[in-house]
């Protein structure tokens, strides 16, 4: 029987027992992560094992959004997926992320001209949030070709941690910026419903990720959808900037859900773990594994006694 029931209550015997690992982590050891590409399928995760001799725990993907060829382009989506089965066989936790597309655009798009150029115009955001409309009818085509993706996964009984529309609590990508129950929740919201009463997508554990608050991305809870869609909370944090608030005001929203850090840049310092003890992973961004990292300060971090790595996980 599993500890920690799942928002989905469909949820498979795989997804649950993916949540339970993580709460059974949470505030005594931590996950390592590294997220890839789509080109790229696993480099980054390799290139950790490089520098540390270990593999990390948790792979992380992103469906992406580009042109075939670039490091983003749509024409990986199912190396991706064939990628995500031979990680899991490896014992890889997946974790996996969507830069999706305008619903008032057609795939594929660059990133500052579609995915990171500001909150979508009211009058469209309302057309998102409202059947019947144009843009409710393409968000939707948009999304089960998503939907196809994971059902794959799905069929293969493997778990995702899945966290889509990330750092919405800033206004750099077009699902951002907007706060309340007609906000970004409405979105998420709708998202879930979708995945989970129309595709049965049940092998999904519900990451809601926000950004770090600052200057620019404002304080968690004014975007958070509510306890009964979300299995895990996350925040991304770059810069360096693990201030103890982005970790205690997380874990006071969560209500004794889990926390993780769901990209970072530079990466958190064994001394900084030990202060943020209830992070259950962190997953470092691409190339900054090594453009933002020293190698030795890597190594140092996941030869730290209570992080995770890939064969080391309880279960």
């Amino acid at each position: 029987m599993n500890r920690h029931p799942a928002v989905n209550p469909n949820a498979t015997h795989a997804a649950r027992a993916l949540l339970d690992l993580v709460y059974s982590v949470s505030g005594e050891r931590i996950l390592s992560g590294q997220h890839n590409t789509p080109r790229e399928l696993s480099f980054y995760s390799d290139e950790a094992v490089r520098i540390t001799g270990v593999y990390p725990a948790l792979w992380g993907q992103d469906f992406g959004f580009s042109e075939a060829g670039d490091m983003d382009g749509i024409n990986f989506r199912q190396d991706v997926i064939d990628e995500a089965k031979k990680q899991y066989a490896a014992g890889s936790t997946v974790t996996i992320m969507w830069h999706a597309v305008r619903p008032t655009e057609n795939e594929p798009v660059t990133f500052l001209g579609s995915i990171c150029n500001g909150m979508l115009p009211q009058a469209e955001w309302d057309d998102l949030l409202t059947e019947g409309t144009d843009i409710h009818a393409r968000w939707i085509a948009q999304v089960d070709v998503i939907a196809a993706l994971l059902t794959q996964l799905r069929d293969a009984d493997i778990p995702v941690l899945w966290r889509p529309y990330h750092e919405m609590n800033g206004s750099w990508f077009w699902w951002g910026g907007r706060e309340g129950a007609r906000g970004y929740a409405a979105l998420y919201r709708q998202l879930y419903e979708r995945f989970v009463s129309v595709h049965h997508l049940d092998n999904l554990i519900w990451v809601w990720n926000a950004n770090a608050p600052r200057s620019d991305a404002a304080a968690y809870a004014g975007f958070y959808p509510g306890h009964d869609v979300v299995d895990i909370l996350a925040a991304d944090v770059y810069a360096n900037d693990y201030r103890q608030s982005h970790h205690d005001e997380l874990l006071e929203l969560a209500d004794g859900r889990p926390i993780a850090l769901g990209e970072v840049g530079v990466l958190p310092t064994p001394e900084a773990l030990e202060n943020q003890r209830q992070w259950a992973w962190f997953m470092t961004w691409t190339t900054f594994l090594t453009q933002e990292n020293d190698a030795d300060e890597v190594r140092r971090l996941f030869a730290s006694p209570r992080v995770l790595h890939r064969g080391e996980l309880p279960g």
